[in-house]
């Protein structure tokens, strides 16, 4: 944490911030769109993410300040809130209000927000402001939750107060995140196991579309519904909780049920993408990285073509990566419609990667993307 930000805080309340915490972001290593269809996921935690320096005032008021949004806010202590509008501080509001809920005596508090994960990006960075609150408000009035509550807390302030039909993916991996590790989650049952990500001499690229997109405006709800209308349909014969109960050959042999040509292809990839998960678990734990690459390829050709979730600025992405000698799988990372692409890159060739991409993505799209290597990191966690 910089200095800057302690003296911002300073100026801004006139004393000191009591305590500081950060939150990582995340991205996806395959399994997109499976974690609100009760399927398995393999998210790991990001160097980048949200730090959050915070103290106690004796005004009953929440004080919400960004270093990097013009938007504050001075909102009075009440029993609940509702959200107002789209700005920022709508995602702590949130959180206040599920602590509310809870019963939490809450105080006034000074809030000074700082976030280096690029808005819109498919890196999570609701997620990471959500937890972020939560884990502070958990330390700051001694409310005892673990991460897995905080996750869950986090997620309702996304379905409930923002409005998104997301799953728990984002929120649990940037609460329980573990270095150099993937997690590998159940999203139905929220069991989980940490995988080594030992990938040898690859590293684990990051490229930004800087097609920024809002999900709540999105057609993420209107995915959300066309897998609920598939459930439905195959719950007319099959007894299943969730899509990801399906087997391929139970799909097959009961896909006539759906009635619809593009809800049965959204079925398709929920069904054959959980499946893809299993198998990457197998490529990872016995260090198959060229097999991990060919699976994170057909994630993509399926949340391209089955899934119509990804467009021409991740898509332009991913054909790079193909030509690109020593480039071993990508994919898009988060919900799509812009945001960010991940690819497993020889290390010895990431430079020449990140020099090639750029203009080869400019020339196509008619501007620069953003390229970097990713650190996995640790979860959510106190720093002062």
């Amino acid at each position: 944490m910089s200095t800057n930000l302690q003296e911002q805080f300073e100026k801004l309340y006139g004393k000191a911030a009591e305590k500081t915490f950060f939150c990582p972001g995340r991205v996806n290593l395959i399994g997109e769109h499976i974690d609100y269809n009760g399927g398995q996921v393999m998210p790991c935690a990001i160097s980048m993410g949200t730090t959050l320096l915070i103290s106690k005032n004796d005004d009953n008021v929440f004080r919400f300040h960004a270093a990097d949004f013009p938007e504050t806010a001075d909102i009075e202590l009440k029993d609940s809130y509702t959200k107002t509008g789209t700005e920022w501080y709508n995602y702590p509001l949130g959180v206040i209000h599920e602590f509310l809920l809870k019963g939490i005596k809450l105080s006034g508090l000074n809030m000074l927000f700082s976030g280096n994960l690029p808005i819109g990006s498919g890196l999570s960075s609701s997620a990471s402001i959500e937890v972020l609150t939560a884990y502070a408000l958990n330390e700051m009035f001694s409310a005892g939750m673990d991460r897995v509550a905080l996750a869950l807390l986090g997620k309702r302030v996304e379905n409930g107060f923002m409005g998104l039909n997301s799953g728990i993916m984002d929120q649990f991996a940037v609460a329980n995140g573990k270095e150099n590790h993937a997690i590998l989650l159940n999203c139905d049952t929220l069991d989980f196991e940490y995988l080594p990500f030992e990938i040898g001499d690859y590293v684990l690229g990051v490229i930004n579309t800087n097609k920024p997109r809002k999900l709540v405006e999105s057609k993420y709800n209107e995915r959300f519904a066309e897998c609920m209308d598939a459930k439905a349909k195959l719950q007319q014969k099959l007894n299943i909780n969730h899509l990801c109960d399906v087997s391929l050959d139970e799909f097959n042999a009961n896909k006539d049920l759906i009635g619809n040509e593009v809800v049965e292809k959204r079925a398709y990839h929920v069904i054959t993408e959980n499946q893809r998960v299993k198998d990457a678990r197998v490529a990872l734990t016995s260090g198959d990285i060229k097999k991990f690459g060919e699976l994170m390829y057909a994630s993509h050709d399926s949340l391209q073509h089955d899934y119509e979730v990804s467009g021409i600025e991740l898509d332009t992405i991913v054909d790079f990566c193909k030509t690109f000698d020593g480039c071993m799988g990508a994919r898009m990372t988060g919900a799509g419609f812009g945001g960010c692409a991940i690819a497993l890159i020889h290390k010895d060739k990431f430079d020449e990667f990140a020099q090639k991409i750029v203009p080869y993505y400019e020339e196509r799209i008619g501007y620069k993307p953003g390229v970097f290597s990713s650190v996995i990191a640790e979860g959510v966690r106190k720093l002062v």
